[in-house]
């Protein structure tokens, strides 16, 4: 367990095969690129090492809106997702409109990973995605204080 009591925010970029994971430094300023996850039977034990390792207080799932606003395809597994995570964990939990979160992700990979066979891992582009959709949110409620 976290050993100063800091609490963070973890967030989540959702996918069917990988999930990315992004958490914020202690005081909830910044956010870091984590890890990606096999999205497995195993994702609610690696969540929960995760959340007990970083104090997390709230959890942020990207929600992919289409262009138009309407909800896309998965948007289904997202709530599920969600409201397993509420379920287990007992954590708020909040979904944030992601759009475009990737192509910032990969934009960010581009100029900053020199190597173009490590831009090719797939994983890191998820662990991104969930950095830029918390950036998003962290953004979004300081402008609201």
């Amino acid at each position: 367990m976290n050993q100063n009591n800091e609490e963070r925010i973890l967030a989540i970029d959702y996918g069917e095969k990988r999930i990315g994971l992004a958490i914020t430094d202690p005081l909830n300023i910044f956010a870091y690129p984590l890890i990606t996850l096999e999205n497995n039977k195993s994702i609610f034990g690696e969540l929960k090492k995760i959340i007990e390792q970083y104090n997390v207080k709230k959890i942020i799932i990207g929600n992919p809106l289409k262009e138009n606003g309407k909800q896309s395809q998965i948007f289904p597994n997202i709530i599920k997702l969600k409201e397993e995570i509420e379920k287990i964990f007992n954590l708020p939990v909040e979904l944030v409109d992601e759009r475009y979160s990737s192509l910032i992700a990969k934009q960010r990979i581009i100029e900053s990973v020199p190597s173009k066979k490590k831009r090719r891992d797939k994983g890191l582009l998820d662990k991104n995605s969930a950095a830029v959709i918390l950036e998003d949110y962290l953004r979004e409620i300081s402008n609201k204080k």
